[in-house]
């Protein structure tokens, strides 16, 4: 079964224009707010009319511009996941539920809502309202409902952004469970990196309302496209690249040249590497150049619960209040084992990890 977007819609700041296909299981939209993210989600929807384009499911037409054709949303077979949950709030867990299921039978409605309670772990919630149950609850309920008429696509908008830390990690488990059991399209909207890698098969990164990259989310990351698209999902270390040859560039900003594995696109106008990707090694003293091994010291550091973020300059020590070079982030284990070696400490920017950007 395929999705198939092909549409337009002008938007106040800018056109929202895509094109692509989306197969069985989830695919992750990544992009920053105000990118277009929802608005897609809702012309595939059938809450919004695109201005221009086709919208078909599994050959089925459910918007084609030129062919006048829209069909309305509650006919499209497809369920949505709102990002505050859209519950109705006169109505109990079960009735917010079986919405959807009017049109079953009686026994049919009965152990469909039944399955789905069980599904979501609300059986004993089924008689609550909205208000009397939690965040996480309440997107357990929402979810149920948009999977209750058994969708042939399903559409998540920013399903984890209002939920705290524990409740998210509860719900995203049963989002990846869910996914698992539905081999169909589903499309998951989010601005967070990390939730859009783990819960989504493949990635789409949206800037501005055009797709910015659309594939294998592994090759999205180990190889982006595009300088913007490196930045959209999370790099942070760039340097303005000069090519010397076929496998050897000067990174201008960072002072060094640079080993490769990667073939050289003409010309290579940025080298990147990802922050996790810089290895800290013993000393340079036996390195040879294609290792990228450079001293380096600390201009200062930023912790999390887990992760340390070490922001570095290459070469010599820096200048008060200058720029560092490098971010580099290691788990704390691994900050404890050198952080009290005397510098300058030695980083390893390895041929693999090296992306290069063209102009």
């Amino acid at each position: 079964m395929a999705l198939e977007i092909q549409i337009a819609k002008k938007l106040p700041d800018f056109t929202l224009d895509v094109s692509f296909s989306a197969g069985n299981g989830p695919l992750a939209i990544l992009g920053p707010s105000g990118s277009g993210k929802t608005m897609l989600l809702r012309c595939v929807a059938g809450l919004e009319r695109a201005d221009q384009g086709r919208v078909a499911l599994d050959g089925r037409t459910l918007t084609d511009f030129e062919r006048r054709i829209h069909i309305p949303a509650r006919q499209r077979r497809v369920g949505l996941l709102f990002q505050h949950y859209a519950l109705f709030p006169h109505r109990t867990v079960a009735e917010n539920i079986a919405f959807g299921l009017a049109h079953l039978p009686r026994e049919k409605r009965t152990h469909r809502l039944a399955e789905l309670l069980e599904r979501m772990h609300l059986t004993g919630l089924a008689q609550r309202y909205p208000r009397e149950i939690s965040g996480g609850e309440q997107q357990r309920a929402a979810l149920a409902r948009a999977l209750a008429i058994d969708p042939e696509a399903l559409l998540l908008d920013e399903p984890l952004s209002a939920l705290d830390t524990h409740l998210r990690s509860q719900v995203e488990a049963l989002l990846q469970e869910t996914f698992a059991g539905y081999q169909r399209p589903a499309l998951l909207v989010t601005h967070n990196i990390e939730e859009a890698y783990r819960l989504g098969q493949q990635l789409l990164v949206l800037s501005r309302g055009r797709v910015a990259a659309f594939g294998a989310k592994e090759e999205i990351f180990r190889h982006p496209p595009t300088l913007e698209v490196a930045r959209l999902t999370g790099c942070k270390n760039f340097s303005r690249a000069r090519t010397i040859s076929d496998h050897v560039v000067e990174a201008t900003d960072w002072g060094c040249q640079l080993r490769v594995a990667q073939a050289l696109p003409r010309p290579a106008a940025h080298v990147g590497i990802r922050a996790h990707h810089i290895d800290f090694v013993e000393s340079s003293a036996k390195a040879a150049p294609e290792d990228n091994v450079f001293p380096c010291w600390l201009a200062r550091s930023s912790e999390t619960p887990f992760r340390i973020t070490l922001y570095l300059h290459l070469h010599r020590p820096p200048e008060a209040g200058g720029e560092a070079h490098l971010q580099a982030e290691v788990f704390k284990e691994k900050w404890q084992l050198f952080r009290e070696r005397p510098l300058p400490w030695h980083v390893r920017l390895s041929p693999e990890s090296l992306f290069l950007l063209p102009e």
